[in-house]
């Protein structure tokens, strides 16, 4: 699918102030050279202030830069999901796998963000993200009145998050917990992620085993997350040396695969393979005050043994 196109603003700042509008492209968004900048700026993609901007023109303080991105093909994803749950306030939505939630690489309209924006209007915000390899149960917030108060509630830690996760192997002990905490580390694409770091912020994982497969070495785990770091399942997982099944990314340690010219693109944040479900989430509704429970039904590789 080819999109429209994107607009992307900048100021700016005392700092940037007299460098030239290439120099200045070039260091802010290394993902392209110098000379592919000066291409799109001579093309009339850039604009100062209002105006075609020049490769070699100076900036000063307070100048406001506007970049043009053509429109591209975006890879293929998934676009269908549920939704679990809705009123004036909160959408609670099933994800499919696949889907990223925000814009971000080579994806801007095939993304849940864009999704829900064109279905319920541009006041829709994620209140948490999701993976794109992850599916399940994700929150919305449609007023700012409600953002605030469900941001208010993630941070004091009043909203419950559940998951199924498929791990490998079946030694780990029928219930534990995770404290690890999780900060970006040195990668090649990107040039950071976020992985175990002795130095990070402060992340809780407490996990349940609930079926193990031993003759496929791998085990159902419910892993319940009262903080929520990016990727902290699939860090903490394979942190206590339990990566998730076919995981491109995260390896025992916590810490990701080296990326290669031939993988590159397959140990990134965004790669998919593994099977991890947002599967119960509990939140305060902002408006009446009571709790709420939304439940997304999981892939079949996730379902549970039984009643729990």
């Amino acid at each position: 699918m080819k999109n429209r196109g994107c607009t992307y603003p900048d100021r700016v700042s005392p700092a940037d102030a007299g460098l030239t509008v290439a120099a200045f492209y070039s260091g802010r968004y290394p993902h392209s050279t110098e000379a592919e900048w000066r291409r799109r700026i001579g093309a009339g993609q850039v604009l100062l202030n209002g105006l075609p901007a020049r490769p070699d023109e100076k900036l000063t303080r307070g100048d406001a830069l506007l970049y043009h991105r053509l429109a591209w093909e975006e890879p293929e994803a998934p676009t269908d999901f549920a939704v679990l749950f809705e009123d004036e306030d909160v959408l609670a939505l099933s994800k499919p796998s696949g889907l990223p939630v925000l814009p971000g690489g080579f994806f801007l309209e095939n993304t849940l963000l864009y999704l829900v924006r064109q279905r319920y209007g541009r006041a829709c915000s994620p209140l948490h993200r999701l993976g794109r390899g992850t599916s399940g149960a994700i929150l919305f917030t449609r007023n700012r009145r409600a953002a605030r108060s469900l941001a208010r509630a993630m941070f004091e830690r009043r909203i419950l998050k559940v998951y199924l996760a498929l791990a490998g192997g079946t030694t780990m002990p029928d219930s534990f917990t995770i404290e690890a905490p999780i900060g970006p580390v040195r990668h090649g694409l990107p040039s950071t992620v976020n992985a175990y770091h002795p130095g990070g912020r402060p992340s809780i994982s407490h996990v349940r085993v609930l079926r193990r497969f031993a003759g496929k070495n791998a085990s159902l785990l419910e892993v319940t997350i009262p903080t929520g770091r990016p990727h902290q399942i699939r860090i903490h997982l394979s942190y206590a040396g339990f990566p998730l099944v076919h995981d491109p990314l995260y390896k025992a340690g916590g810490m990701p695969c080296a990326s290669g010219f031939d993988d590159e693109w397959t140990t990134t944040p965004g790669a998919t393979g593994y099977f991890l479900h947002s599967w119960k989430i509990r939140f305060p509704h902002p408006a009446r005050g009571e709790e709420m429970d939304v439940v997304s039904p999981p892939p079949a590789p996730l379902e549970p043994p039984g009643e729990l």
